[in-house]
């Protein structure tokens, strides 16, 4: 339950905020490092949330700690579109020779992840002078007026929020778990189908600017693609002339047990977009593409105020080091060996486990109430995130179901740290399992 400090902290901020905000846990944190955070009242928490797939170099690294002190008292803000700074170039530099795809490549800084993707469809709209985007069912890519029209969920992204934007589609995605009856390819078939369906039926395809998909869909609940079927979304957009956007936003940075998630698939986007553990926590986020399409728009078409800011700039050079020198993205893997070897234990003991899934520490359950029907066990699920923090360990929910528990911990947890916050989730299994509440 909240700790004292915490529930005084709650009410003050029922009185002064609004409720949009929604908060997962109802503690006020104090400080955090590595994989724990630590509440105002001296509790600690084991993180499988880590700022929602921000920390994957974990809380407060210390390279990252020294170099934004270091940069705050240099400079903060001249603005990139008044006197430009080195750290933008050099971070522009580095990531375009780390992203995927055997082609020159430049780079855009902006805020957040939401800023990325509009800047990534503005920039294929400009290169194609077509209008029309297709994302995908479940995808997620923000909620701002154009990513929310993008994003493939109702409640609580898009409820009461329309008008959307115009010109936006949404195709299938395959999801195999809730296909068995078919073969993987025969699921692939049937999706490829689709779209070449939709260019005769909706939508021309030279009306058609770019395509956006999640390598592995993060809020829509960490579905994995086949290769086929990426590889297929390549060949569309190169027989079409359209863009392929891959929205790196929570796979990138080593979480799927590469730097990048694309690279799992064999196939190079022309733009990527990027954010969350980016900074460490530092908000920045970017556009990484083909050098000519990133071009297309003309000077001062791009940016914004605060775009590519210095501290951000700075800590994501950082977060470079620190995956490199620390070997994270080996880490990663094998961070995500082990917890699919748990959690595929605990599916054996509780029917209510439908699925394992994931890339590397990118790895979720999918919770049913039959496993025959499938039948979302939306309220289990919402039950172990709701007392996980209580026990002192933090998780998340996705899906289009809210059925699904994931895991994004910080690349740095230990492995005592992974099996006592599982020990954690292992308990609520059985509660929910067994239809009751042992607290």
């Amino acid at each position: 339950m909240s700790t004292p400090q915490s529930e005084k902290w709650m009410e003050r901020r029922n009185i002064a905020v609004p409720r949009g905000p929604y908060h997962v846990t109802g503690l006020f944190i104090d400080h955090a490092k590595g994989a724990t955070v630590i509440d105002i009242d001296g509790r600690e928490y084991i993180d499988f949330a880590g700022g929602i797939g921000v920390q994957n170099i974990g809380h407060c690294h210390p390279k990252v700690v020294e170099v934004v002190q270091r940069q705050a008292e240099a400079f903060l803000h001249p603005c990139f579109h008044v006197t430009a700074y080195e750290s933008y170039v050099e971070l522009a530099e580095r990531l375009n020779t780390l992203i995927p795809g055997e082609f020159s490549k430049k780079s855009i800084f902006l805020n957040s992840g939401s800023e990325a993707v509009e800047n990534a469809v503005k920039i294929a709209r400009k290169y194609t002078g077509r209008q029309g985007v297709i994302s995908f069912d479940r995808g997620y890519h923000g909620r701002t007026l154009l990513t929310m029209s993008l994003t493939s969920k109702v409640m609580p992204y898009k409820k009461g929020f329309g008008p959307f934007a115009p010109e936006t589609y949404k195709l299938p995605y395959p999801y195999y778990y809730r296909d068995q009856h078919l073969t993987e390819d025969e699921i692939d078939d049937m999706f490829i189908k689709q779209i070449e369906h939709f260019f005769v039926a909706e939508a021309a395809p030279e009306n058609i600017a770019a395509i956006i998909l999640e390598p592995v869909q993060g809020e829509g609940g960490f579905v994995v693609p086949s290769k086929r079927f990426v590889k297929a979304i390549r060949d569309i957009c190169n027989k079409h002339g359209i863009v392929m956007i891959a929205d790196e936003i929570q796979t990138g940075f080593a979480r799927t047990g590469k730097l990048f998630a694309m690279e799992h698939f064999d196939v190079a986007a022309d733009l990527v977009t990027v954010s969350k553990s980016m900074g460490a926590g530092i908000p920045i986020s970017g556009v990484v593409g083909r050098a000519e399409i990133m071009d297309a728009p003309l000077g001062g078409q791009l940016g914004g105020t605060f775009a590519g800011s210095p501290l951000g700039c700075a800590a994501a050079l950082a977060v470079l080091d620190v995956i490199q020198e620390e070997n994270l993205v080996e880490r990663s893997r094998m961070l995500g060996e082990k917890m699919q070897a748990r959690l595929r234990a605990m599916q054996k003991k509780y029917e209510i486990i439908g699925d394992v899934r994931g890339l590397g520490s990118m790895c979720a359950i999918e919770l049913v109430k039959d496993r025959k029907l499938m039948t979302p066990a939306k309220e289990e699920t919402a039950y172990i995130v709701a007392n996980g923090w209580k026990r002192g360990a933090i998780f998340l929910s996705a899906g289009i179901d809210s059925n699904v528990l994931r895991f994004l911990p910080p690349l740095v947890m230990t492995d005592d740290q992974l099996e006592s916050g599982f020990d954690i989730l292992e308990k609520l299994l059985a509660e929910v399992q067994n239809g009751g509440n042992n607290e």
